[in-house]
C-alpha cells in the first residue's frame, strides 16, 4: 500500500504536504509544534487534522505490518498463489485481511479438523464440487468407514464431510464480505429484560433498532445494561436472505448431493458465520460508539479548558458540605492562597449568621471580588446562603457555581499534597474550586482529564485510546494559549510541547534555584532540556517583562531575525512592540503585498501573518476574545420555574442527545437535540459547546424527579 497516497486522498491534502507531515511526525516533532511553526510544510493544517492523520498513519502502518505477517505465514505453508497475493494487496482493512487469512490460520481443534483427521476431506471436496450427477453418495461414503479412525457408518462419514464443508463456507472471504455488508445494512439490534427488576434501563426492556441507524449513546447504554445484568442484547437478521446469498455463491450446478451440500451451508451459516459476524457487528458498533463518545468528550474538555479566565479578581473558593462544614479558601488574583477557614451554614449545624460574619470579614479584609461555589453535595443550600450574603454586603461581589468534578481527586493526590502539605484535603479542594474560576486551564491540567465531568460512559471507553485523545486535547489547549514560564506549575509545563513531566519539574527547580527566567535562551541551561526539546517548547513559553519583548510572544526564537527584519522594513522598533504601537503592521504588510514582505524577511506567508499578529498583541491570551463566564448575584429554586419562563444559562455538558444547561437552580436542565434549533443537526456539538451562555425557555419541571426540560426555540 502507498500510505502517503492513501493519506493524501483520504484527507484531501496535497501529496507533498502529506509527505512533510509524516516526515515531521517521524522526526519526533509534536503536533502543536507542527501545527504552529511548520505551516509552510503542512499547508497550514490545524492540530485536529494532524492528530487524525497521525492516528490513521499508525493504523495503515499496522495494517501493512499485519499484511506482511500474513503473506509470510501463507508463503511458509506453501499455499500462496497470485490470486491470494492480489487479494491481500487490495485489502484496505484489518477485517478484510483476516477474512483472506482465515482458511490458512492455525485453528484450535474443530469439528472440521477432527473430520479431516478421520480422512474425510476427499469426500467433502467431492460433495463441495457438485460433480456427482448420478449415483449414490452414501455408497461412496461407505468407502470412508474406518473403525480405527472412528468412522462407523456412511452417515457418520457424510456428517464429518458436512462439518468440513461448513468450515469451508465459513472461511470463504467473499462470502463473509457479502454477508457482513448485508447484515450491517439490514440486521436489527434487539434487547429484552434479563431480569424482572426496575432499573434505569427500562426503556430497553423491549427494544429494537436497525444496526445501520442506532445512535452511539444507545449502543453504549445497551452494552452497560448487558454488563450490569439487566439486559440481553442480540442481533437479529433475515436468515433466509443470508442463506440465499450463500446458495447463490456456492451452488453452481445440480447434483445428487444438493441436499447434503445445502445442509452443510446452513450449518456453516448458523453455527459458524452468523455468531462470528454477530460478535463483529457488536464490536464494530461499540468501537464506533466509543470513538464518538471520546470525540465528544474531547470537544467538551477543550471548551471547558478554553473558558475565559476571570483575571485580576480576588476569589473566595467555597467547597460545600453538610456535617463537616463548608471549606473556604481566599486566593489573590495570581492564585496565591491568602486565607482559609471552615463555616457551618448548612444542615445539620445551620450556623448561618455566624458563617455570614466570618465571610463578611474575609471579603472585607481581602477585598474579595467573586465567590466560586463547587456544584457538589450541599451546593444548593450553599448557593442560597451566598446569594443572601451578597445581598447584605455594601460592596459589589458576584458568584458563580463551577463544576467541581475532580477537585477531590486533586486534593487527595500527591500533587495536591506537595502543593499544600499543611492543608487539610478538603481545604485543597476549596483552593482548586477558586482557582478553576480564575484560570480553568491552569488548574484543570492538575487533574486526570477523565475526572472533569464533561463526558458520558467514559468508564466504558478503551482507556488507552481515551487517555491519548484527552491528553492530546489538553496539550493542544495549553500550547494554543501559551504558558507563563515564571509562574506555571510543573503540571502545566508538562503539557508544553517537547517537555516531559521530568523536564517540566527541572524547569521549576531551575526557577527556584536561580530566580525568574529573563530570557527563553536560559531554558538551554535546564537539566535534560536538550536542543530538540528547546526547539519544540520555546515558542509556547512566555516571559512577561523579558529583556527581549519577543520572548513574551508566540514568535519562535528561530524566527527572531525575521521578526526584526519585519519591524525594520516598516520603521518599527522592539520598543514600539512593548508599547503596543505596531497595530498598523498588518495594514502595511497588505499594502506592500504579503508575498513580497515574506520574501524580504525570508519566511513563508503563513509564518509572516503569525508573526505580525503576535507583534501587534504581545503576551495576548486568545481566551480573552471569548464571551466572559456568567456571574450571578441571586438564586432561584426549581419550584419558582414555570413553563414558558425565559432564563439565561451556561452549557455544562454536551452529549449525543442534547445539552445540560445550568440556569441557576442547582439542577441542570436538559435541552434535547430537537429543541436546540429549528434546522436539522446531527449532533448538538454542531451548535453548542461547554461554557456557552445561552437563552433558554422552560418547557416543563418535575420537582420530584429533579428534571427540567428546556428549549432554545423562542415560543410563538
Amino acid at each position: 500500500m502507498d500510505i502517503i497516497q492513501t493519506l493524501s486522498t483520504e484527507f484531501n491534502i496535497a501529496k507533498n504536504y502529506t509527505e512533510n507531515i509524516v516526515s515531521l511526525i517521524d522526526d519526533g516533532n509534536t503536533i502543536p509544534f507542527i501545527a504552529r511553526y511548520r505551516k509552510e510544510m503542512t499547508g497550514s493544517c490545524d492540530d485536529q487534522v494532524l492528530r487524525e492523520l497521525g492516528d490513521r498513519l499508525n493504523y495503515l502502518r499496522n495494517l501493512d505490518e499485519r499484511r506482511a505477517e500474513i503473506i509470510n505465514s501463507i508463503t511458509e505453508q506453501e499455499k500462496m498463489t497470485p490470486e491470494i497475493m492480489a487479494a491481500l494487496d487490495e485489502a484496505k482493512t484489518l477485517a478484510a485481511l483476516e477474512d483472506i487469512y482465515r482458511p490458512y490460520k492455525q485453528k484450535r481443534r474443530t469439528r472440521a479438523t477432527i473430520a479431516k483427521e478421520k480422512g474425510l476431506e476427499p469426500l467433502a471436496e467431492l460433495i463441495f464440487s457438485q460433480s456427482l450427477a448420478s449415483g449414490d453418495i452414501y455408497e461412496r461414503a461407505r468407502g470412508y468407514i474406518d473403525e480405527e479412525k472412528g468412522v462407523m457408518s456412511a452417515e457418520e462419514a457424510i456428517d464429518g464431510a458436512k462439518d468440513i464443508i461448513a468450515e469451508m463456507v465459513s472461511d470463504d472471504a467473499l462470502a463473509r464480505a457479502l454477508l457482513r455488508d448485508m447484515l450491517f445494512k439490514t440486521a436489527i439490534v434487539q434487547s429484552v429484560a434479563a431480569k424482572d427488576e426496575q432499573s434505569v434501563y427500562e426503556m430497553y426492556y423491549e427494544y429494537s433498532e436497525p444496526v445501520s441507524k442506532i445512535a452511539p449513546h444507545r449502543v453504549l447504554a445497551l452494552n452497560r445494561g448487558e454488563k450490569e445484568g439487566f439486559l440481553k442484547v442480540t442481533i437479529e437478521a433475515d436468515e433466509q436472505r443470508a442463506l440465499g446469498i450463500l446458495y447463490n455463491k456456492f451452488i453452481v450446478s445440480k447434483s445428487v448431493t444438493d441436499d447434503i451440500f445445502t445442509e452443510a451451508i446452513d450449518d456453516g451459516y448458523k453455527r459458524l458465520i452468523f455468531p462470528s459476524l454477530e460478535r463483529e457487528i457488536r464490536s464494530s458498533l461499540t468501537d464506533t460508539a466509543s470513538e464518538q463518545a471520546i470525540k465528544i468528550f474531547g470537544l467538551n474538555l477543550k471548551a471547558l479548558l478554553m473558558q475565559p479566565p476571570i483575571k485580576g479578581k480576588v476569589t473566595l473558593g467555597f467547597d460545600p458540605a453538610y456535617r463537616t462544614g463548608c471549606k473556604i479558601a481566599v486566593v489573590d488574583s495570581t492564585g496565591k492562597v491568602l486565607d482559609t477557614t471552615v463555616v457551618y451554614p448548612t444542615p445539620p449545624q445551620n450556623k448561618t449568621e455566624q458563617a455570614k460574619e466570618v465571610l463578611k470579614g474575609l471579603i472585607k479584609k481581602h477585598k474579595v471580588d467573586v465567590i466560586s461555589i463547587g456544584n457538589g453535595t450541599a451546593s444548593k443550600e450553599s448557593e442560597i446562603f451566598v446569594a443572601e450574603l451578597i445581598g447584605e454586603l455594601d460592596t459589589k461581589v458576584s458568584y458563580m457555581v463551577v463544576n467541581e468534578a475532580g477537585a477531590s481527586v486533586y486534593s487527595a493526590s500527591k500533587l495536591g499534597a506537595k502543593e499544600f502539605p499543611d492543608f487539610d484535603v478538603s481545604l485543597r479542594s476549596a483552593v482548586s474550586i477558586a482557582r478553576r474560576l480564575q484560570d480553568p486551564l491552569a488548574e484543570l491540567v492538575k487533574i486526570d482529564p477523565k475526572s472533569v465531568g464533561v463526558g458520558q460512559y467514559q468508564h466504558d471507553m478503551p482507556q488507552k485510546r481515551l487517555d491519548e485523545t484527552l491528553g492530546g486535547v489538553v496539550e493542544d489547549c495549553v500550547n494554543k494559549v501559551g504558558v507563563d514560564l515564571n509562574t506555571a506549575s510543573a503540571s502545566l509545563l508538562s503539557y508544553v510541547s517537547g517537555l516531559s513531566a521530568a523536564v517540566a519539574q527541572n524547569v521549576v527547580l531551575y526557577r527556584e534555584e536561580n530566580g525568574a527566567f529573563s530570557s527563553r535562551a536560559q531554558l538551554k541551561k535546564v537539566s535534560k532540556l536538550g536542543p530538540k526539546a528547546y526547539e519544540q517548547c520555546a515558542g509556547f513559553l512566555r516571559i512577561p517583562g523579558a529583556k527581549n519583548v519577543l520572548d513574551n510572544t508566540g514568535v519562535h526564537p528561530e524566527s527572531y531575525d525575521a521578526a526584526t527584519k519585519l519591524l525594520d522594513l516598516f520603521g518599527f522598533k522592539k520598543s514600539d512592540v512593548e508599547k503596543g504601537a505596531v497595530s498598523a503592521l498588518s495594514d502595511k504588510i497588505n499594502e506592500m503585498g504579503a508575498a513580497t514582505v515574506a520574501q524580504r524577511c525570508e519566511i513563508g506567508v503563513p509564518t509572516l501573518k503569525d508573526i505580525a499578529a503576535e507583534l501587534a498583541k504581545p503576551g495576548r491570551d486568545l481566551r480573552d476574545d471569548l464571551p466572559a463566564p456568567m456571574l450571578r448575584s441571586d438564586v432561584m429554586d426549581m419550584k419558582d420555574l414555570t413553563p414558558g419562563m425565559q432564563m439565561k444559562g451556561t452549557v455544562r455538558n454536551v452529549i449525543d442527545f442534547g445539552v445540560f444547561v445550568d440556569i441557576g437552580v442547582h439542577q441542570d436542565g436538559l435541552v434535547h437535540i430537537s429543541q436546540i434549533t429549528n434546522r436539522y443537526i446531527k449532533h448538538p456539538s454542531e451548535v453548542l459547546k461547554v461554557g456557552d451562555v445561552v437563552d433558554v425557555y422552560v418547557i416543563s419541571v418535575d420537582v420530584d424527579k429533579k428534571r427540567i426540560s428546556l428549549t432554545m426555540k423562542k415560543p410563538q
